[in-house]
Parts: structure tokens; C-alpha cells; sequence
């Protein structure tokens, strides 16, 4: 058995990615060189790390239930262990000696109630008895009924007809939008795709998808980008739909799957973007620090604003040219068109 520092640090990351910590997991990826290694991100399963975990966890538990000799422990588990019980010290002999010990008790208790038989009065146990009887089958046995009516309790299963569910996407979904308008859904995904779902036709129960494939110009041609789409927003009239990339370009695309234009201005990934109400600007923020204003209908960058010093998180529109943006610089700017000063910085 090999184990590579590599490996370990590329199954965290896509733990990250498909956690929904995005930003971390950009972090994490650069920190430990993950766009570096050789491993092919396309041929790992989703919940790789959860699932390698859980494997190691159902040894440990074999472990425990197991003697030395292949014997079945007489102490067997009668509930499985936590994932911190698991590494602990000595967690073998410490739950090998705590169910002998648990065992000897049951074992204790059944040779002596044979021949209690009656309590004085005639009352039988469990039906009144002393004031010691009854506490302990008044409060006592309230607990246990309590923890009995938890255990009949039951999950509430949504049953299929009333669930839509929506296949399509090869790797993890970042995020989703609806269209304000029309009965569209757009998601974005770690497969380098956004799609469009058409949602008005599910009285049949289901639905129609149009792939918009984020490409980049190498050689002459149009190859795959192979990097994540992990942001997307819908112009107010919901004829336009706009995203975001870890290839640094963000694309325009009409609602019928057409790509209408290509921003690309940024130096690395795109974490957020939104258009303002009017629908004439689309705000962008970047790992390069900086945020973007582009021309919705020329493609062409307005304004960018280089204030931060470290990747921006996140933006939004407080009118249709003033807008406040987030960083892990832990500063929040707030910025209006055609002003070359941050209008104001709250720490």
C-alpha cells in the first residue's frame, strides 16, 4: 500500500469543491500545488474521501469485534463507532474491555431476576412496589418511553411523482438560477458546462436541457476549458444569462443556448458576478484582486477596480453604477462608475 501527499491533498480538495467551499478549496489547491500533480480529477468518484473514510472506519470496527486469533469477540458491537472513537488511542482493548464489562452486568442481572419474584405487597416488578420502585418506574420509565417514541419516529420520503429530478452534469454542481421571467433553470458545473433546463414541460415529468460548453482558443481552435463554472446570474428581463469561470473569462449567452460574447479582461478564476437592474453592466470578481464593470452589450470592460489585496469573494449592485464588493482581505469597498477612488472601505 502506497500513499502519496499528492493523493491526499487532491481527495481534500474535491472534499472542498464538492462541499460547497469553493474558496477554499482554490486556496487549498494553490497552496499544495494540486494543478501540479498528474492525477486525472475526471477518473475520481465523487465522495472519494468520504468513502475511503468510511472504509477505514468499518476496520476499525472489524477490529474491535475481532480477537487476535480470528475469533468472533464475545463483546461484539452492539453500535457502530464514531469517526473521532476511531482514532483514539487503544480503541480496541478500551471497547474490547467496556463490552466485557457490559456483558458481565447483563449476564449479573439475569441470574438475579429469576428469584426476586414478588415485591412485599404482592406487587410484581415494574407495578409499584416501593417509593424506590416507583421512581425508578415513574421517571425512569417516562425516559424510556420517551426514547422509544424517538426511535419509531420515521423520515418522511417525497415520493417520485412529486420530485423532478435533473440529470445531465459529469462532475459536481456549483450552482443554480432561476430564470425571472421564463420556467428556465441554469446551473453551473465542475464538468467546464453551464446548462439551461427547461422546466415548462414537466407534465410529462421531464425536461429539456441546452449544454453551453465554456471553451478556450488554443491553436487556432475552440478546445474544452476544463475548469470549473462556479457562478451564474439572469439579466431582469431573463433574455441573458451570464458566467463565471475558473478559465477567467466570463461569457454572455442568450436564453435559447447561444454565446454571445466573451469577457475576458481577469487573471485567474471568476468567483462572483451580477448584472445591475437595468441590465446594461455586468459586475465580475476575481482572484486577481479586482473587480470588473463590462458593457453587456459591447463585451468590453468599463472600469476595473484594483482596491482589494486579495482575491475578491463577492459583489453586489446597490444602484444601476454603485456597487460593494467583498475580499478575504477581510475589507468590503464600495465603488461607483467612472470614480477611481473606492467611495468608501468598511473594515
Amino acid at each position: 500500500m502506497s500513499i502519496s501527499s499528492d493523493e491526499v491533498n487532491f481527495l481534500v480538495y474535491r472534499y472542498l469543491q464538492e462541499s460547497g467551499f469553493s474558496h477554499s478549496a482554490f486556496t487549498f489547491g494553490i497552496e499544495s500545488h494540486i494543478s501540479q500533480s498528474n492525477i486525472n480529477g475526471a477518473l475520481v468518484p465523487p465522495a472519494a474521501l468520504i468513502s475511503i473514510i468510511q472504509k477505514g472506519l468499518q476496520y476499525v470496527e472489524a477490529e474491535v469485534s475481532i480477537n487476535e486469533d480470528g475469533t468472533l469477540f464475545d463483546g461484539r458491537p452492539i453500535e457502530s463507532l464514531s469517526l473521532i472513537d476511531a482514532v483514539m488511542p487503544d480503541v480496541v482493548q478500551t471497547r474490547q474491555q467496556a463490552y466485557r464489562e457490559k456483558l458481565a452486568q447483563q449476564q449479573q442481572v439475569g441470574s438475579t431476576s429469576g428469584t426476586q419474584g414478588l415485591q412485599p405487597g404482592g406487587a410484581k416488578n415494574g407495578e409499584g412496589g416501593t417509593a424506590a420502585n416507583g421512581e425508578e418506574n415513574g421517571a425512569h420509565g417516562l425516559a424510556n418511553h420517551h426514547a422509544e417514541m424517538m426511535e419509531v419516529d420515521r423520515d418522511v420520503e417525497i415520493p417520485q411523482n412529486k420530485a423532478m429530478v435533473l440529470r445531465g452534469h459529469e462532475s459536481e454542481v456549483f450552482i443554480c438560477a432561476w430564470n425571472p421571467v421564463n420556467d428556465l433553470l441554469a446551473s453551473g458545473s465542475g464538468d467546464s458546462t453551464a446548462r439551461i433546463w427547461n422546466l415548462s414541460e414537466n407534465g410529462t415529468g421531464s425536461s429539456t436541457q441546452l449544454v453551453l460548453r465554456h471553451c478556450i482558443r488554443e491553436g487556432g481552435q475552440d478546445v474544452p476549458s476544463n475548469k470549473d463554472v462556479t457562478s451564474l446570474d439572469w439579466n431582469s428581463e431573463g433574455t441573458l444569462l451570464a458566467t463565471g469561470s475558473y478559465d477567467g473569462f466570463a461569457r454572455i449567452w442568450t436564453k435559447d443556448g447561444n454565446l454571445a460574447s466573451t469577457l475576458g479582461q481577469h487573471k485567474g478564476p471568476i468567483f462572483a458576478l451580477k448584472w445591475n437592474k437595468k441590465g446594461n453592466f455586468i459586475l465580475s470578481a476575481g482572484v486577481d484582486k479586482t473587480t470588473i464593470i463590462w458593457d453587456a452589450h459591447t463585451g468590453e470592460a468599463k472600469q476595473q477596480f484594483p482596491f482589494h489585496s486579495a482575491p475578491a469573494l463577492d459583489v453586489d449592485w446597490q444602484s444601476n453604477n454603485t456597487f460593494a464588493s467583498c475580499s478575504t482581505d477581510m475589507c468590503i469597498h464600495v465603488c461607483k462608475l467612472a470614480c477611481f477612488l473606492s467611495a468608501g472601505l468598511l473594515l
